[in-house]
């Protein structure tokens, strides 16, 4: 047995035990220092650890601050167990954390609240987002203000500091096109106190004006509008080049967009809790997509997910493999994204159905993205009857269930899936994942609800989009609000539709239900009738903050080529937005571009690119092609 007699034999032994080498003489490997590197404010401490190149941590060494076991007070000191305090003062020299007799070794930087480096704004991908970077001590938190002057206005969310310190980057985004904006980092320090950096400029690109959408806004000076930004999720029917994910002022100019490219649209846009961008990707005039991805503001893809990778995990699970991602998905609040999909299937000898009928049917699949696999999965192929089809076969294809949104019920750990060609809302039990899938209860004409005798059946929900709820409570005793296109809606006791001889023109409507999951009563507590507005397809609603009503009149008959968004405060109309020549297959307020921030509603004059109302209408949205 080899003896070695070394002033440091206890971390030796360890050393040798961790990495299985001979501590006389032989390859001691190396040591990495994490962190590398480290921006501190005066007499901050952290953790350093020493980890091997077999990827074990060490935890014992002697650590030394420039050279000097244990440090001094004038670099700072560490503790055997790797904990670095920094100096009261900064150094004349740098401050070098090393590992007695190894070559792994970080760097660390005193912050001067009093005299920071100055943060430096380039440009990204994006024409419209700006990389504001900035070196910030560890466990502080930085955002950016901006705006047209120096007053700023606008901000971001706040991003956290690297492990140990360091530069942090916050992309900042909000802005519109060949404009000259000034930008300051806010930065919030572990002790609570604030530091400013200067004030920055940043000078947008310049966007071809042939790629913004038609919109023209309204005020009608009748009340203010509530703050935020519009989203939107515009389809390009009738074929261009447009930007179709967006996201606009309430005076209609983009200050933001994502580029699908080649016709591709976003089947939907949504924003998610870490301030990055939710998007299923469908190609120019597809109705599903191949691909979902997660983006941040600068168009990063920072995650994806694919057919083809989610099929893979269903093989030998289910019956089945999904043919597109479609109109909606949802992230849950354990991070799990629920995918709405959809698959045919051919019936022969099926009652009501002709042979070799292909119905279309939607499935929802249960997504981990830690484990990127299906954990569970729904089929309405598996609860519900192929024959019932309120809107028949069109060209040998059954377009059965149409499903277009599916949200969370916290309450119950429950999925409220909308069928618009089911005329139906359903509620699945799910239970976070251990419900069996079945169907607690149908919502609509011919399901397990009743409306008062008055009620019945003009105010079911037909070909219905974007069910919310709207009460703080989401099962027993609560309330849905959801856009109701009303296609062939029932009239009266005699069950006619809309626009036959003798009964009332189709019309679509914004009602808000009040449900009773219990007794399966239904009554209608509040509702807009947008008479003589019918939209066939698409579209949505929501309460803004304040309780204005907004919603997304996607494609009205009587308006063939343009989608309208519009603001009421009770029956008064506050604001609308005109798009023309693309479909808002979605479009509504969010508070802004960052979790967590309220931008002031922006009301002023149109950028320099901005277009105008063709003088020319355009084409009307072909029916077949209808989201």
């Amino acid at each position: 047995m080899v003896q070695c007699a070394t002033r440091y034999a206890a971390f030796a032994s360890l050393f040798l035990l961790l990495v299985g080498l001979s501590a006389c003489g032989g390859n001691q490997g190396s040591i990495t220092v994490s962190p590398s590197s480290a921006v501190l404010l005066p007499g901050q401490s952290i953790q350093f650890a020493a980890v091997s190149s077999a990827g074990v941590s060490a935890t014992e060494e002697p650590w030394q601050v420039n050279g000097v076991s244990g440090g001094s007070a004038a670099t700072g000191t560490i503790t055997r167990g790797g904990i670095f305090t920094a100096p009261s003062t900064a150094p004349g020299n740098p401050i070098v954390i090393s590992v007695h007799g190894l070559s792994g070794q970080a760097a660390v930087t005193l912050f001067d609240p009093a005299n920071i480096k100055p943060g430096t704004v380039s440009t990204t991908n994006n024409t419209l987002v700006a990389a504001y970077a900035i070196a910030v001590p560890a466990a502080a938190t930085v955002f950016v203000q901006f705006g047209p002057d120096t007053s700023y206005g606008f901000s971001t969310s706040p991003v956290s500091a690297p492990p140990g310190g360091g530069t942090a980057t916050v992309l900042v985004a909000g802005m519109r096109a060949s404009s000259s904006y000034h930008m300051q980092a806010v930065i919030h320090l572990v002790n609570g106190s604030t530091v400013l950096d200067g004030d920055q400029t940043f000078t947008t690109g310049a966007i071809d004006s042939s790629l913004l959408p038609n919109m023209t806004a309204t005020f009608t000076g009748k009340g203010t509008p509530t703050n935020g930004i519009e989203l939107f999720s515009l389809d390009p029917l009738n074929g261009g080049n447009q930007y179709n994910a967006v996201a606009t002022d309430l005076a209609g100019n983009v200050i933001w967009y994502y580029d699908l490219g080649g016709g591709g649209f976003p089947f939907p846009i949504k924003p998610m809790p870490n301030g990055h961008m939710l998007v299923v990707v469908a190609a120019g005039g597809a109705l599903g997509g191949s691909e979902i991805r997660e983006i941040d503001l600068a168009g990063n893809v920072i995650n994806r997910i694919t057919l083809d990778q989610v099929n893979a995990t269903l093989a030998g699970v289910v019956d089945f493999k999904i043919a597109s991602f479609h109109h909606d998905i949802l992230q849950l609040p354990n991070g799990h994204f629920i995918l709405l999909a959809d698959y045919n299937k051919t019936y022969n000898n099926y009652p009501g159905l002709p042979n070799g009928t292909a119905v279309a049917g939607d499935a929802l699949i249960d997504w981990d993205p830690v484990l990127n696999t299906a954990v569970w999965t729904w089929s309405a192929f598996d609860h519900l009857d192929p024959a019932r089809a309120p809107y028949g076969i069109v060209n040998g294809v059954e377009d059965w269930t149409h499903g277009n949104a599916v949200i969370y019920s916290p309450d119950d750990g429950n999925l409220i899936l909308s069928l618009r060609n089911q005329n139906w809302v359903l509620k699945l039990n799910y239970q976070n994942g251990a419900g069996d899938g079945s169907i607690l209860w149908k919502l609509g004409y011919q399901g397990d609800f009743t409306l008062p005798g008055q009620q019945a059946p003009i105010e079911w929900n037909y070909g219905q989009h974007y069910p919310t709820i709207v009460s703080q409570n989401s099962s027993g005793l609560f309330s849905l609000m959801f856009f109701n296109n009303g296609n062939v809606r029932l009239v009266n006791s005699n069950n006619d539709p809309c626009s036959t001889p003798g009964t009332l023109n189709c019309y679509s409507s914004v009602p808000i239900l009040q449900l009773n999951e219990s007794s399966k009563q239904a009554s209608v507590l509040s509702e807009i009738n947008l008479s003589p507005a019918y939209s066939i397809c698409c579209g949505d609603a929501l309460i803004l903050p304040g309780g204005n009503w907004e919603y997304d009149v996607a494609y009205d008959i009587g308006t063939p080529g343009y989608s309208h968004i519009q603001e009421v405060a009770g029956t008064q109309l506050l604001w609308n937005l005109d798009i023309a020549g693309q479909l808002a297959y979605r479009g509504f307020r969010i508070p802004s571009l960052y979790p967590g921030v309220t931008w002031p509603a922006v009301t002023s004059s149109a950028s320099k690119v901005k277009k105008q109302r063709n003088a020319v209408p355009p084409k009307p949205f072909p029916i077949d092609k209808l989201p």
